[in-house]
């Protein structure tokens, strides 16, 4: 299977991109986690070719001109956290839910904690929107572990204050 990488420079800094003949496989956000990563999958190569599209979808997104992602996704996941994904997905460009609002979404009303986890495992940031997922109470929460600063970024770049 052909697999490779590219990086974008964005406003939040560099991100990684796996894209593989089926689709996105991964978007990583922060530099030490892509460093764990490119570790782990040392033979993957740069390619600006098979990358192309998502990093333009994503140079639209960060200039204000794309509200959604239409690349073909390479998601690897338990069919829980799949549902949890879509859910994801269909939140719109600039507004936020909170966790109990994902979990009854995908008719599992108790799943709080679970879906709170499928956030954390989820591969694909900004293309499956995990960042418009806060706490009940309208705080940032949880986020790639504790890394609600770059949550606020790319709330702030879709128009959402976050006080």
């Amino acid at each position: 299977m052909k697999i490779g990488y590219d990086v974008y420079d964005s406003s939040i800094g560099l991100i990684h991109v796996v894209v593989d003949e089926v689709g996105v496989r991964k978007v990583e956000i922060f530099k030490e986690d892509w460093a764990q990563y490119a570790k782990k999958y040392d033979s993957i190569q740069r390619d600006r070719e098979l990358c192309k599209e998502v990093i333009f979808q994503l140079d639209e997104y960060f200039k204000g001109e794309r509200r959604y992602f239409d690349v073909p996704l390479s998601i690897e996941g338990t069919e829980f956290r799949k549902k949890v994904w879509g859910a994801l997905q269909n939140i719109p460009y600039g507004e936020t839910r909170n966790y109990l609002q994902i979990a009854e979404s995908i008719g599992n009303p108790k799943a709080v904690r679970a879906v709170g986890q499928a956030n954390k495992f989820n591969q694909l940031p900004i293309i499956i929107p995990c960042h418009r997922v806060i706490s009940k109470g309208g705080n940032l929460v949880g986020f790639a572990g504790n890394r609600t600063p770059t949550q606020k970024l790319l709330l702030e770049i879709e128009g959402v204050n976050i006080p």
